[in-house]
């Protein structure tokens, strides 16, 4: 039986393709010598591991949770004179960190980057028949020169940082399709005037055909034709709007040449105006909270679709509309189901763990976002990105590195029609288009203080109290991007959370409920994510434990999601 069989990107799907999770070969390499000891001609690893779990993961059949500063993996597959006809990509959903790819023997390409999605053109390597597949990742999480998120940097996970994830963690599969082909397409809802437009990019030259429907039925086309670069617009017959809780869904049919593409759009638009979050022309009050995506078993890697999908449900039954992707790049199949069900996200880097003075590890953030961005970019749900979080080290005024305006600059070039946090918490660069702030503060009566002053230009986060040269303020939109974290462990003694956790549910119900309804009914504030959907090992703030079992009965629930659910000042 193959885990996790279900197409990894329903947005960019054909059918000509073969899932190649399952069953690997595999061996650790610590001295990270298997390049040198050409390991991929050797023919045979002495391990077996299931792809597509990470070796420190149970279900990886492995379970290996010390550090791994490189792993080894080979499969043999089978291609047939048809498949090898045309063009064979090898694509990988991640890869955790730097990715040698060998196809019988030979280099085939290379990745540097544990997050984002990437594709290897192999053609020129397979052949009719058996086939060897081998791929070497290095991971050195401790190096400074890479993104590794909330990876641990210690043997034991602690506070808020958690088991690691080396090597293969994401699907991998293959990709036969012809030698002209459609090789990008960005989408660009234009809900006034009810048309999309496509842009992308072609191999070969030849007619070009999209065709759209929604529940079956069809809703505009347009044929041109294409060579190279392309753009396209469909005028839709019928507008149906993607809003928070409905996720309606158009269903694209990309063909050109003998290439068929079957994707999806959704029409909606983002903007900010004001001090408000612009949703479809209305103002917009982010409910949402702080998912971190750790499983159990599979770490980085949920077991199945189902723990995908609940997550989602969970987080609605809480009350909330949408969450932060917290110091992770979430599987874009994850992302499809937020689109099915118009949850909305904001999609962020991994950016814990990197020297930002290192300009090796600049470049490797650069290079990786870019890929990010490109891959989520079509994605409703995404309604912003957040390419750094809580960048302690770094002050942009002290140093001469400017890393945190370039990624700026970069993002807002690669994407015009979301906005970009520069920094969720601290340290914001000038001209940034979101105030985004931190505050775990638990005494009430202080909280409410804090942001009293907003139309003064006054905004005492937890950093600006602290530091009161930082965080400039000059009248952005204010989103408190993280806040609560209260502690809630009836079941253990060692858990880690923020500030005292309350000593009854009685406590804790009313400490979330006034904290929310301080940022709710505040008219300065756009949105709100509160800390956390669910415990992650040891940091045990979650509104469910870790293993998605509830802390609280239906009845504190509905308290909860009432008051997260309740008209925003800012709505008004």
């Amino acid at each position: 039986m193959i885990p996790r069989k279900e197409h990894p990107n329903p947005q960019w799907e054909r059918k000509t393709w073969r899932n190649l999770n399952g069953e690997w070969e595999f061996d650790f390499d610590f001295g990270r010598s298997a390049r040198e000891r050409e390991l991929f001609k050797s023919g045979e690893l002495s391990k077996k591991i299931i792809v597509p779990f990470c070796p420190e993961s149970k279900l990886s059949g492995i379970g290996y949770t010390d550090f791994i500063p490189a792993v080894c993996y080979r499969k043999e597959i089978n291609l047939t004179e048809e498949e090898t006809a045309g063009k064979v990509f090898l694509n990988f959903g991640a890869v955790d960190f730097h990715s040698y790819i060998y196809i019988n023997g030979e280099l085939a390409g290379e990745h540097i980057g544990g997050y984002a999605s990437f594709k290897v053109d192999i053609t020129a390597f397979v052949r009719v028949g058996k086939n060897e597949i081998f791929v070497i990742a290095e991971d050195d999480t401790r190096s400074g020169k890479q993104p590794a998120g909330k990876q641990s940097q210690k043997f034991h996970s602690y506070g808020c940082f958690y088991t690691r994830t080396t090597g293969i963690w994401q699907t991998v599969w293959l990709e036969f399709v012809p030698k002209s082909y459609v090789k990008s397409c960005k989408y660009y809802p234009d809900i006034t005037n009810g048309i999309l437009t496509v842009t992308g990019e072609v191999s070969g030259s030849g007619e070009l055909e999209l065709n759209s429907s929604y529940e079956g039925k069809p809703t505009g086309s347009a044929k041109i034709t294409a060579s190279g670069f392309f753009s396209a617009q469909i005028k839709l017959s019928e507008l149906h709007l993607w809003e928070v809780g409905k996720g309606r869904l158009y269903d694209l049919e990309i063909k050109f040449g003998e290439d068929n593409v079957k994707s999806y759009f959704g029409m909606r638009e983002v903007s900010l105006n004001g001090l408000k979050f612009m949703f479809n022309h209305k103002p917009l009050f982010l409910r949402t909270v702080l998912d971190q995506g750790f499983y159990p078993d599979g770490i980085y890697t949920a077991k199945d679709e189902e723990e995908l999908k609940r997550d989602i449900f969970l987080s609605k039954n809480a009350g909330f509309d949408g969450a932060r992707l917290h110091e992770k790049v979430f599987e874009k199949r994850f992302i499809y189901h937020c689109d099915k069900e118009g949850y909305i996200i904001w999609g962020e880097h991994a950016n814990w763990g990197m020297n930002y003075m290192d300009m090796a590890a600049q470049g490797n953030f650069i290079c990786e976002w870019t890929e990010i961005v490109e891959r989520d970019f079509n994605s409703p749900a995404l309604i912003g990105w957040c390419p750094f979080n809580e960048t302690w080290g770094y002050k942009e005024k002290e140093t001469d590195s400017r890393l945190i305006e370039s990624v700026y600059r970069i993002t807002k070039l690669y994407d015009k029609t979301r906005p970009c946090i520069d920094v969720s918490g601290n340290y914001h660069i000038e001209h940034k288009e979101i105030h985004d702030v931190h505050d775990y503060e638990q005494d009430t009566e202080k909280f409410a203080t804090y942001y009293a002053e907003i139309e003064n230009g006054i905004v005492l986060d937890q950093v600006k109290r602290k530091e009161k040269d930082v965080q400039p303020y000059h009248g952005e939109p204010v989103f408190v991007s993280e806040y609560g974290g209260i502690k809630w462990a009836p079941n253990s003694v060692n858990g880690w959370g923020y500030g005292n956790a309350p000593k009854t549910e009685k406590e804790f119900i009313e400490r979330y409920c006034t904290l929310t309804d301080i940022l709710i009914s505040n008219p300065n504030i756009m949105g709100i994510c509160y800390t956390q959907l669910y415990d992650v090992e040891q940091e045990q703030n979650g509104l469910y434990y870790y293993d998605r079992t509830p802390k609280f009965g239906d009845e504190t629930m509905k308290k909860l999601a009432s008051v997260m659910q309740k008209k925003a000042a800012i709505e008004e």
